[in-house]
């Protein structure tokens, strides 16, 4: 019925995981259907070479990713040592009769001296029912 055949185009992808997948139905269908073809003055194998560097690029990807993550879960043990020495080094400067918990050294440090603080203390402030009623 060569009168009922509908021609459909596709426009190529450009987003990475759709241009992968094209990528690899074109070698699928390439392979399967017409292995000994050439298109666009290339034998399939001519064309798995042109776009394997997109292939090693992606696997790249994967790998530096799997890397990345180790690396936060290595972050992530090793900080829990770090802040315990911190804290240490925090709390001997505190203790430290030349130094404290008010010298410049704990405020370099990132922390708040002991004379800049707030106190903490407010006083609520009465509402209007406890003012003196107006004669």
């Amino acid at each position: 019925m060569p009168g009922n055949w509908k021609v459909v185009t596709k426009n190529m992808a450009t987003a990475p995981k759709a241009i992968a997948d094209d990528t690899q139905a074109i070698i699928d269908g390439w392979s399967e259907l017409a292995p000994a073809a050439t298109f666009a003055g290339m034998t399939l194998q001519q064309y798995i070479a042109a776009v394997q560097p997109s292939f090693d690029a992606r696997a790249q990807i994967v790998k530096l990713e799997t890397d990345l993550a180790a690396q936060k879960d290595l972050r992530g043990q090793v900080d829990v040592t770090t802040s315990a020495t911190n804290d240490k080094v925090v709390k001997a400067v505190v203790a430290d009769a030349n130094y404290g918990d008010d010298s410049a050294l704990y405020e370099r440090m990132g922390y708040v001296r002991k004379s800049n603080r707030a106190s903490g203390l407010t006083r609520k402030t009465q509402g209007t029912a406890a003012k003196a009623p107006a004669k």
